[in-house]
């Protein structure tokens, strides 16, 4: 039996992503590793119910899917789960730009602490009725004046000026998630918006900077993230996913959903020009009828009538963003449905955009936990989400570390000011003497400046 981990060590602390899809639900568990990689310790898929388009519809059932896929979490990894950050998406997710201003009352160096009032107060902002703000993101800085700066802490600034992206949903369904999350016996450690998370897995830092698209293709909806110059730029979520691909198999084929759902996985093209004529498939009758017989062309025209959909709602926020001519490191395509057969091709002959297919196994490092399979499964787009969640559950830990080494320091520094403040008042004590013997001399000397020397002595 393999040695139960400790949940809260100190040097590594165990984080746990819950993923919760409209087709999967699935459960990542994993710490930091050397040289910026993630090291998996387990992970538990389970199929979900109670999901629809990335909104809970039904949350006994999800919980039930939430619980399973714990449990088997839980078994791979030896790691009693309790807190957990969650992906949030939905076509109620919203995107606005906003811009906020600190004024300092001295010229010191800007610290984390200003950056962290800043954002604070944008969670103030007020939004329609029924919406939360989710994240605030900052873009770019200007300080005194001073635009385009990325970087602003540790700079000297008195006015520090901010454009911030801020994404908002809908309250009633991120309650909905919380409360399926609280009813699992788990403890919400953050909201993280899902492309954000998948960004994370599977883009680098030179693809962020030169400008790119990520396409995050799921079951229940397509999650659009658009970067430029390292910075998040445009987010949108579109109602249309895999699962709508699938329904459309299910009605043009006249055949059962879970048949639809293998025609698609198994023999599934985005281009049907790719596809020979005489290809079929035979698919089983139900109950003892016969058997049909489909075709393999037919069933890419299905499918790729269905993806043209999809990939011009995407087209269509890349042209809204304003960013279309400015992606040197084009689409990359990851999720679920990245794994459809011609999906590149049809994608650059759409759009005129490069493509790739984004898979989340750069940052992951190689571990005994799981066995070779396993691990090699989780190198699917399929898992991009959830291994982003790690990442950013990672990426919060290293916040919260700096943060509290600058509060260490700030308050360490007070006693040198008092030092100062000290040397300071002594010396102006000094001035202050040396400037009232100075004016008394001065003034005795110039009142007594025409007595002669005999008048002085006293011998007139």
């Amino acid at each position: 039996m393999k040695p139960r981990i400790v949940e809260n060590e100190k040097e590594n602390p165990i984080i746990v992503g819950l993923d919760i899809g409209t087709t999967k639900i699935c459960v990542t568990v994993g710490r930091r590793s050397g040289s910026n990689k993630v090291e998996l310790l387990g992970v538990g898929k389970a199929e979900s119910a109670g999901v629809n388009r990335g909104v809970v519809a039904n949350i006994q059932k999800t919980v039930t899917s939430i619980r399973e896929a714990v449990a088997v979490a839980e078994g791979q990894s030896n790691v009693d789960i309790k807190v957990v950050n969650v992906g949030i998406a939905g076509q109620h997710i919203k995107s606005i730009q906003h811009r906020g201003i600190l004024t300092k009352n001295d010229d010191d160096e800007i610290g984390r602490l200003d950056i962290e009032r800043l954002i604070s107060d944008m969670y103030k902002l007020v939004l329609p009725p029924g919406e939360e703000i989710i994240h605030v993101l900052p873009q770019e800085f200007t300080i005194d004046n001073e635009p385009g700066i990325k970087e602003p802490i540790g700079m000297a600034g008195r006015r520090v000026e901010a454009n911030f992206h801020i994404i908002s949903g809908r309250v009633t369904d991120i309650k909905n998630i919380k409360r399926c999350v609280d009813n699992s016996d788990l403890e919400v450690s953050e909201l993280i918006l899902e492309p954000l998370a998948s960004s994370e897995a599977v883009l680098d830092e030179e693809e962020k900077t030169a400008g790119v698209v990520l396409v995050d293709i799921g079951g229940g909806t397509t999650d659009v993230a658009i970067f430029h110059e390292g910075i998040i730029r445009h987010t949108a979520v579109i109602p249309l996913g895999g699962n709508i691909v699938t329904e459309d198999i299910r009605q043009g084929c006249a055949v059962l959903r879970n048949q639809a759902e293998q025609l698609k996985v198994r023999y599934g093209s985005a281009l049907a020009d790719e596809n020979k004529e005489n290809e079929v498939i035979c698919v089983p009758g139900i109950r003892g009828r016969e058997a049909k017989e489909i075709s393999v062309k037919n069933l890419a025209f299905i499918i790729q009538a269905r993806m043209e959909e999809i990939i011009e709602h995407v087209f269509y926020e890349i042209k809204a963003s304003g960013y279309e001519d400015k992606l040197i490191a084009g689409i990359v395509i990851t999720g679920g449905g990245a794994q459809l057969k011609h999906l590149v091709q049809l994608v650059e002959y759409i759009t005129g955009i490069d493509c790739r297919i984004g898979y989340p196994n750069e940052y992951l490092a190689k571990t005994d936990m799981l066995n070779k399979q396993a691990f090699d499964e989780l190198k699917s787009p399929l898992y991009a989400t959830g291994i982003g969640l790690l990442i950013k559950g990672i990426q919060s830990i290293e916040e919260e570390e700096k943060r509290n080494e600058e509060k260490f320091i700030k308050k360490a520094a007070p006693t040198k000011e008092k030092h100062k403040e000290g040397v300071k008042e002594i010396a102006e004590g000094q001035s202050k003497k040396e400037g009232w013997l100075t004016r008394f001399l001065g003034d005795w000397i110039k009142d007594g400046a025409d007595i002669d020397d005999d008048t002085f002595i006293g011998k007139k």
